[in-house]
């Protein structure tokens, strides 16, 4: 990408690749700290008409429209994966980020986040918006997973219930088992749920530092640094200073970060190796450690990674 194709479409694209990333970084860690939830599902544009209204037509999906900025959102989602977690399979929980995915949540006509709707046999409907407890998210969805079964509405052999026996779990004693994975990423995930993006990349930090061969623990820290590089910055106003400042080393890392964002790999590159070219003695330097901390965004063996360092080598040399 260019400056010159920037239009203000761009910074909505921007926004909705920003808040994916985050929600795809948390869960990242999550997957790492072995507290994932199998029965739950991330829905954009491009699955919904398999993964809810398909799926429907065998099982209840709930939906859950919500809002990365929102408390109230995430309260309502630990509620929901608790529940979806326990059960047993019966029903599968289906994420929405309005801010990710804004059509999806225009088409579902949710007017704020978060709110939850239920689809069953290819038909959604709502259930309920705003903030809700586990328990009345369990009594709501009881109440509708009752009714759906008396109307026969549900697969055969379905409890009609929320968890899997139908009834709250009894905590085992001593609490929540601990959770298990990667002691760094159990760490990461806490801050994460925070929304502490700095602390998650200074905790990724020292265990790279401790450990150069870590190569997981470094891919991560390049997903959620860039993440959090990127918190403040207004997209149309960064394009704009780096179109006009050419040689300035600050405007034109910041573009190669909103590339990269944007899933546009090849533009973050090649717009800093053509900064390496314009560059001497420590922005050079500092233009080439920016790029090869990218190229860790990516995953291994990637060839535009390839293609990168074959660029950079000879604008070096």
């Amino acid at each position: 990408m260019q400056p010159s194709d920037f239009s203000p479409n761009s910074a909505v694209d921007l926004g909705a690749r920003k808040a994916a990333m985050e929600r795809e970084a948390k869960q990242r860690a999550a997957e790492s700290a072995g507290r994932t939830n199998p029965y739950a599902l991330n829905i954009d544009e491009s699955n919904f008409q398999n993964e809810v209204l398909q799926r429907s037509m065998d099982l209840p999906v709930v939906l859950a429209v919500l809002a990365g900025w929102s408390e109230q959102s995430a309260q309502v989602e630990t509620a929901l994966d608790n529940l979806s977690a326990r059960s047993g399979g019966n029903w599968y929980l289906a994420k929405v980020d309005s801010e990710a995915s804004p059509r999806v949540a225009q088409a579902l006509q949710v007017q704020s986040a978060p709110a939850i709707l239920v689809a069953i046999q290819g038909q959604v409907m709502p259930l309920a918006q705003g903030p809700a407890d586990e328990n009345q998210l369990r009594e709501g969805l009881g109440q509708v997973f009752a009714a759906l079964a008396q109307q026969g509405m549900l697969p055969e052999g379905h409890p009609g219930t929320v968890e899997a026996d139908g009834e709250p779990p009894v905590a085992e004693e001593g609490g929540e088992p601990e959770p298990q994975g990667r002691p760094v990423d159990v760490q990461a995930q806490e801050a994460l749920d925070r929304g502490d993006f700095a602390a998650a990349e200074e905790i990724y930090r020292k265990a790279v530092e401790a450990d150069p061969s870590d190569t997981e623990s470094k891919s991560r820290l390049a997903q959620v640094g860039l993440v959090g590089r990127l918190q403040h910055v207004e997209p149309e106003s960064a394009l704009t200073a780096a179109q006009e400042r050419p040689d300035d080393v600050d405007a034109q890392i910041v573009v190669a970060d909103m590339d990269i964002y944007r899933g546009e790999a090849e533009s973050a590159f090649d717009r800093l190796v053509a900064t390496v070219k314009r560059t001497s003695g420590d922005e050079r330097e500092r233009v080439r450690a920016h790029l090869l901390a990218l190229f860790d965004v990516l995953p291994p063996g990637d060839p535009r990674v390839s293609t990168a360092r074959r660029k950079l080598t000879a604008a070096l040399f």
